[in-house]
């Protein structure tokens, strides 16, 4: 099988191609990514026996998805802008990443009939209260929050328009956070691990009592692939592993990990629109047959702290300039 896999050097992306290649060898990947500042080439670091090609290009040029989509059989599509920051900053670099990228991926993969899966978050659905024992279902209204999770709601829309008017073969789903090896130093629990590593303490917004509903990244791409291999056209599967946690809790399992005591953080001015409660309903994705490998989310963040403590070289870099744009918007409160 030959797979197009956007933002296949990112965080989502490349722990995908990692994983289709460990239990897929014979698979042929393409990647196609952008290399922003959230993409890093040693994200694809030990492949060399596999046939992995890195484009480094953009999804918007017509032409180049063109080509790259009439040459294989699969698109999975990860590339997105996702830093909901940044996005309250500059919404129109959203705006052309995850909707106009995304619609020139449609048109290439309707043009040359590709199966196409789109990557989507459980963002845009909004939030929930912290005592509403709802959780998101595929059939949730649409409510987003910042013109991150707006962008990632107007691709969703464009996917199923597709589908419908042009015949789109096509499948989303919907994802809860993810974490795991390779996330950019921006994202909480990396940011956290990275400060403690330094011996600084974790930095919370607010008052930390948001939650988020936490996956493992390679639970995530084992049940994007259940969804390529036994998804219906046209459905959307909402991917979440029943790992709700406050931010405060998150913290306090961290300060365990690192010997320090649980209440050990600061808090810092909370973002503009921050969602109060993520959590998923993920009966869709159990109906395929997929179950989590990482239901001890206490073991999984161990072993992501022991990935960023063995890894320094990786982070260095990208968290000094993360740490940049935090600095011009957090006040310790």
């Amino acid at each position: 099988m030959r797979i197009l896999v956007t933002g296949g050097a990112g965080f989502i992306g490349s722990n995908f191609v990692h994983r289709t290649l460990a239990r897929r060898p014979e698979t042929r990947i393409t990647v196609l990514d952008k290399m922003t500042y959230a993409a890093n080439p040693d994200n694809l670091a030990g492949l060399g026996g596999f046939d992995v090609e890195l484009v480094e290009g953009d999804i918007c040029d017509t032409a180049l998805v063109d080509r790259l989509v009439r040459e294989t059989d699969l698109v999975v599509h990860f590339a997105a802008e996702s830093h909901n920051d940044k996005s309250l900053r500059d919404p129109m670099s959203f705006v052309r990443s995850n909707v106009e990228g995304t619609v020139a991926l449609l048109d290439a993969a309707v043009a040359h009939d590709v199966r196409l899966h789109h990557i989507s978050t459980d963002e845009v659905f909004g939030d929930l209260a912290l005592d509403d024992p709802a959780k998101f279902t595929p059939e949730t209204p649409y409510a987003p929050s910042s013109p991150y999770s707006a962008s990632k709601a107007a691709s969703d829309h464009f996917v199923r328009a597709y589908v419908r008017s042009k015949g789109l073969r096509a499948t989303i789903s919907n994802c809860s956070n993810n974490y795991g090896p390779r996330q950019h130093p921006e994202k909480f629990i990396p940011r956290q691990i990275i400060n403690l590593l330094h011996g600084q303490a974790p930095r919370v917004y607010g008052t930390g009592e948001n939650v988020r509903d936490w996956i493992h990244v390679d639970d995530h791409n084992d049940a994007v692939w259940a969804v390529i291999e036994r998804g219906e056209i046209g459905a959307t599967y909402l991917i979440g592993a029943d790992g709700e946690r406050s931010n405060l809790q998150v913290v306090g399992d961290l300060n365990e990990i690192f010997g320090r005591g649980r209440g050990d953080f600061v808090h810092v001015t909370d973002r503009p629109g921050h969602d109060r409660r993520y959590a998923i309903d993920a009966a869709s994705i159990r109906s395929l047959g997929w179950e989590p490998r990482h239901a001890d989310f206490a073991a999984g963040l161990r072993a992501t702290v022991d990935w960023y403590r063995e890894h320094p070289r990786w982070w260095e870099r990208a968290r000094e300039a993360a740490e940049e744009i935090y600095r011009a918007s957090e006040r310790e409160l």
